[in-house]
């Protein structure tokens, strides 16, 4: 039950709009709770429209709708100092239930979380991987999560399981992946991309025509070195690039614009966002997403309820797939209000995901070993 509440939760998470851009933004308030919840980004800033953005968005409208005080740091560097900064000037401005996304949080978590018992940590794709590396480049063994943290994982193979057979089924043969950086979030929907490209190719019986390219450019943003490399693809009979990486997608898009190509977008519906900055209405033909805002919403609205210590105290959480149904309650999905294709429809889709619920689709998480496919995969070095 506790999970069809969370599910529930995601599609109104999931439709949260409106940005704020200034840096530091403060949400005064005259509530009585004693909550006050911070956001730190990581690399990247609340305006990347992928990771950063959605669960900015998510926290600072949760915080609106309660009457709670909220506001956001941005670190001076991409440093896990700087990360301690931040934290630092949080929980001196009284803030106390903070939300991180990203693996990039783990060594600061290892740092900061048991000499602040008092301060909530929501971390949002940090892994138990994540934090026991963390743990043991800090010389301490032995260590445990504290009760004051939670961690999320999501099934991001799934996702891209969906996103690479959707646009097989479409009809498109030549494919492209661009990964940001290669951790093991990006290395999932990878693969998965790859599996469920295979899969179709292999039901069309087209296992012959249906080609992938792989890369990771080597950072989280868009570049004119990762640019060029998708001209390259484009201009040599790529179709469609999966551009998995928080602002990595604006090197794909720029290059798929001018060869008239297409793009995959991540962790949310980026079609919107890309076709106003791009001026092309389709230029994104889906997203793989995960309900990245939906669980900063449950989670907030737990510690509200007083449902930490039962619901999420030092707890690693995976999410993915929670109905076979509905595939809009699910927290790794694909867009269907902004559904462009044509030859894979809605219909399609509930089927496909009604099979992955239901095992009947079976996607690896391994992230050590690419899958086995019957199309050609053609794996590059990294861009930088």
């Amino acid at each position: 039950m506790k999970k069809k509440i969370l599910s529930l939760l995601m599609v109104a998470a999931l439709a949260v709009t409106g940005l704020t851009a200034c840096g530091g933004k403060d949400n005064k308030s005259g509530s009585d709770s004693d909550v006050k919840i911070a956001m730190i980004t990581d690399s990247g800033d609340i305006t990347d429209m992928s990771f950063n953005q959605t669960t900015y968005e998510a926290a600072d409208k949760f915080g609106k709708d309660h009457d709670i005080d909220f506001k956001y740091y941005k670190p001076t560097e991409n440093s896990d100092e700087a990360r301690i900064a931040s934290f630092q000037n949080a929980v001196a401005d009284g803030y106390n239930v903070i939300v991180v996304p990203g693996y990039l949080f783990a060594p600061m978590i290892v740092n900061v979380a048991d000499t602040n018992p008092d301060v909530k940590i929501i971390a949002l794709d940090v892994s138990e991987f994540d934090i026991t590396d963390a743990a043991e480049k800090a010389n301490k063994k032995d260590y445990k999560m504290p009760s004051n943290v939670c961690c999320f994982t999501y099934s991001e193979e799934l996702a891209g399981y969906m996103a690479g057979y959707a646009v097989v089924k479409e009809g498109y043969t030549k494919l492209g992946f661009l990964g940001g950086v290669a951790v093991p979030a990006v290395i999932r929907y990878g693969y998965g991309y790859i599996q469920g490209a295979n899969a179709a190719a292999v039901e069309l019986k087209k296992t012959a025509d249906v080609q992938i390219n792989y890369v990771y450019g080597g950072a989280f943003a868009g570049d004119p070195a990762i640019t060029a490399v998708m001209d390259t693809w484009y201009k040599g009979g790529t179709e469609i690039v999966f551009a998995c990486g928080g602002g990595i997608y604006t090197s794909a898009c720029e290059a798929a614009k001018a060869a008239n190509g297409k793009v995959v977008g991540v962790d949310t519906d980026q079609s919107g966002v890309i076709k106003d900055s791009y001026g092309v209405d389709d230029l994104c033909v889906t997203s793989a997403m995960k309900g990245l805002a939906a669980t900063v919403t449950a989670t907030l609205q737990g510690v509200l309820d007083g449902k930490w210590d039962s619901d999420y105290a030092g707890k690693f959480s995976n999410l993915g797939l929670v109905s076979g149904d509905d595939p809009s309650l699910n927290y790794v999905q694909l867009p269907t209000e902004t559904w462009q294709m044509k030859n894979f429809s809605v219909d399609d889709y509930k089927a496909l995901v009604a099979a992955m619920y239901n095992g009947d689709v079976k996607v690896s998480n391994d992230t050590e070993n690419a899958p086995t496919t019957e199309i050609k995969v053609e794996y590059f070095d990294n861009i930088k």
